[in-house]
C-alpha cells in the first residue's frame, strides 16, 4: 500500500524570531522555546504512529537543527538531504532589521508591501514569487516524486519556502497563500492521491 505521505514543519522558533528582526539567510540558531517545538512536534508525531523513509531540510542550522530534534523525539535514523532551494526567503537589506526600525524607516504601508505582496521584493532580497520559483521546481524534481512512490517525506524548512509548496499541493492563489499563516515547530501531514492531489491534511496544531 503506497502510504504517499508528505509532512511540512517550519522550525521552531528561532533567536531573531524572538528579537522580531528579518532574518532571511541568516544563519541563526533556535532558541530554548525552539528546541522545545521541536522535540513537540517530534512528539506529535510519533503518537501519530509516522515513519518516514527520508527527511529534507535547508541549508540552514534553524531548519536542521528543528529536524534532527523531530527525528531524536521519534527515535528514527533516516537520510537526509539538504538544500538551499529549501531556504528561507531572502529578505536582502532588510536582514538583521527589527520590523519596527523597518517600518520607521520606510513606513508601515511598504513594509507591508514586501512582507506580505507576492511578487515585489525588499531591496537586494526575494519577492515570495521570487522564492516559489526556487523552491517549487526542487520539489516537483526531486522531492514529490519519491512521495509519489511511497517514500514517506519529512520536510523541515521555513514559513516562505514550505508556503511555496502548499501553495502548490493545496492549489492556493497568490493573494490566499500570503494569508497563510504557519507557527513555529507545528507540522502538518499531508496524504496524497496518485496523481500527486491531497487526499487529505491535518494541521497538528496544539
Amino acid at each position: 500500500m503506497n502510504d504517499r505521505l508528505l509532512v511540512l514543519v517550519r522550525h521552531g522558533q528561532s533567536e531573531w524570531n524572538l528579537k522580531n528582526l528579518f532574518t532571511g539567510w541568516k544563519d541563526v540558531d533556535l532558541t530554548e522555546q525552539g528546541v522545545a517545538e521541536a522535540r513537540a512536534a517530534g512528539r506529535k508525531l510519533k503518537a501519530q504512529g509516522l515513519k518516514f523513509d527520508v527527511a529534507y531540510t535547508s541549508v540552514l542550522k534553524r531548519a536542521s537543527r528543528t529536524l534532527d530534534l523531530i527525528l531524536e523525539e521519534m527515535g528514527q535514523t533516516v537520510p537526509i538531504v539538504r538544500d538551499q532551494a529549501l531556504n528561507e526567503r531572502d529578505y536582502g537589506d532588510l536582514v538583521g532589521m527589527n520590523k519596527d526600525d523597518a517600518r520607521a524607516k520606510w513606513g508601515e504601508e511598504q513594509v507591508l508591501i514586501w512582507r506580505r505582496s507576492y511578487d515585489v521584493p525588499p531591496p537586494g532580497g526575494e519577492s515570495l514569487k521570487d522564492t516559489v520559483a526556487r523552491a517549487l521546481p526542487y520539489f516537483v524534481q526531486d522531492i514529490l516524486p519519491r512521495v509519489l512512490r511511497g517514500e514517506r517525506t519529512l520536510i523541515s524548512a521555513h514559513g516562505n519556502s514550505l508556503r511555496a509548496l502548499i501553495m502548490v499541493l493545496e492549489r492556493l492563489t497568490p493573494e490566499k497563500i500570503l494569508k497563510r499563516e504557519l507557527a513555529t515547530g507545528v507540522p502538518i501531514i499531508y496524504r496524497l492521491n496518485a496523481d500527486s492531489t491531497v487526499a487529505s491534511h491535518l494541521d497538528l496544531a496544539a
